[in-house]
């Protein structure tokens, strides 16, 4: 019996098959028309596809790919044998293979037709049965939040639970029920936080789906790394590089270092997580016990979490040994003028570790001898230049540990206006003397460089005469 309906089945599909546009088999086609199918658990599914090309089927991930029920026969058909046939047939179906079934050709993978079947069980009316332990559904911004407790009849009464007793219903515009995906949250907000369940009462009996939401935070608030500028060491001595990493509660990031010599794994790297109030710090520690010259180059902290990417770098430059360059930069002779109100002594100078810096006036430590010297890194800053501050003046520098002791000397030459000291004495009304007597006048002048003075004569206005007519 089941044989001869088989057959006029399929007899009936293969005349539909060839009828209208669907005759040109541009894609595959099924021999149900319905867009789902609904039988019940231990029946016997049989899906007949016919198409142009070699076929293939897609089955539902709850079929396993080796199941003893699953056949697949394959033929050619068609009144020159110029089509194929398959046939599928899975037997016994059980509620687990409740899902989409696709037939698609094997070269041409976006042509196909399918079919959703149900497979209905009183005892199993999800799809999934679940352990104790609740399913993790991931919540994140600007995406849709799916609650996946699939049904295996599509007339089954769902509800969504928010532990312990708050129900939500569907409103169909927010939230969604679709018995083939489950709950679907289109605009989650934070009350979809926590524990969930969906439920259904069969023949008097409860059963449920578990899910905990999880909100993935992937802002990282900043990198940084504890040598924010060049990296001066020596060869041999040992270089440690910290990469921390804030970010926000709940956040999960990834470290990772690119360095010159990553290839022969000369660096240990040791990672530390710790929590403020507010925040988590993420540590990566990069450490390189005996450095060589080969060390030297960009060293970089790569930080990822899901989506954010950051990175931080600095240079590490590897020297020799020890060393003190000192130089003139401007000339062993420098000038200043009275008056400015700052001047920088400043010579050039590379040395490595940092030395010792001491500056002289005159023989004399210069910070000793007037508070407006002062020494900022190695330079000796002079505050409101004055003609007393001219002199010479010696940079000593000198790196203890390892005997490495170098001075230069430079000459200050203070530039001072010219002033007329008479002219600040002198009346401002021109004296009377006696014609034909006999007069000196006196011109006392100072200044660096020393001035030269010139003697002018203005010829007196005829009587009567203004000067200002006169001009």
């Amino acid at each position: 019996m089941f044989d001869i309906l088989f057959v006029m089945i399929f007899g009936l599909s293969g005349r539909v098959l060839t009828k209208g546009k669907l005759g040109r088999f541009s894609s595959p086609v099924l021999d149900v028309t319905e867009k789902q199918l609904i039988i019940e658990r231990n029946q016997t599914l049989q899906l007949n596809c016919r198409g142009r090309w070699e076929l293939q089927w897609v089955l539902p991930s709850g079929v396993p790919k080796v199941y003893h029920g699953t056949q697949i026969e394959e033929t050619r058909c068609g009144k020159k044998n110029n089509q194929y046939c398959s046939r599928l047939m899975l037997s016994p179906a059980l509620a687990q293979h409740t899902g989409s079934y696709r037939c698609r050709y094997r070269q041409k993978h976006r042509k196909q037709a399918s079919v959703y079947v149900y497979i209905t069980d009183s005892q199993r009316p999800f799809v999934k049965v679940q352990s104790e332990i609740p399913d993790v559904v991931y919540m994140k911004e600007g995406e849709l939040l799916v609650f996946p407790c699939r049904v295996t009849n599509p007339d089954a009464n769902v509800s969504l639970i928010k532990y312990p007793f708050h129900r939500i219903a569907p409103d169909y515009k927010n939230i969604i029920w679709n018995s083939r995906q489950g709950f679907t949250i289109r605009s989650p907000t934070f009350f979809y936080i926590g524990l969930f369940s969906c439920e259904t009462i069969v023949n008097g009996v409860k059963y449920s789906n578990r899910f905990l939401t999880h909100r993935p935070v992937n802002k990282i608030l900043d990198v940084y790394l504890n040598s924010t500028g060049l990296v001066h060491t020596l060869q041999g001595q040992m270089l440690a590089l910290n990469c921390t990493v804030t970010a926000e509660w709940n956040a999960r990031v990834s470290i990772s270092w690119t360095y010159p010599q990553k290839a022969n794994g000369s660096a240990t790297i040791i990672r530390r997580i710790s929590r403020s109030r507010t925040n988590m710090l993420f540590y990566s520690v990069l450490t390189i016990n005996r450095l060589s010259k080969a060390d030297r180059g960009l060293y970089k902290c790569h930080v990822t979490s899901g989506p954010s990417k950051r990175e931080t770098n600095t240079t590490v430059i590897v020297y020799d040994q020890p060393f003190i360059q000192l130089k003139h930069r401007d000339g062993p002779v420098v000038q200043a003028s009275a008056g400015q109100k700052s001047f920088r002594l400043t010579p050039k100078l590379k040395a490595f570790p940092a030395p010792e810096v001491i500056w002289l006036k005159d023989g004399m430590v210069a910070a000793e001898q007037c508070s407006r010297y002062h020494v900022d890194r190695f330079s000796l800053v002079i505050l409101d230049v004055a003609e007393e501050d001219a002199g010479i003046y010696t940079i000593l520098t000198g790196i203890q540990q390892y005997g490495l002791f170098q001075n230069l000397t430079l000459t200050l030459v203070v530039n001072v206006k010219p002033q007329i000291g008479e002219k600040t004495v002198s009346s401002r009304q021109p004296g009377t003397v006696q014609r034909g007597s006999r007069q000196a006048l006196h011109c006392t002048s100072h200044g660096v460089p020393p001035p030269q003075i010139q003697w002018l004569w203005h010829r007196c206005p005829p009587k009567g005469l203004s000067p200002a007519r006169l001009a």
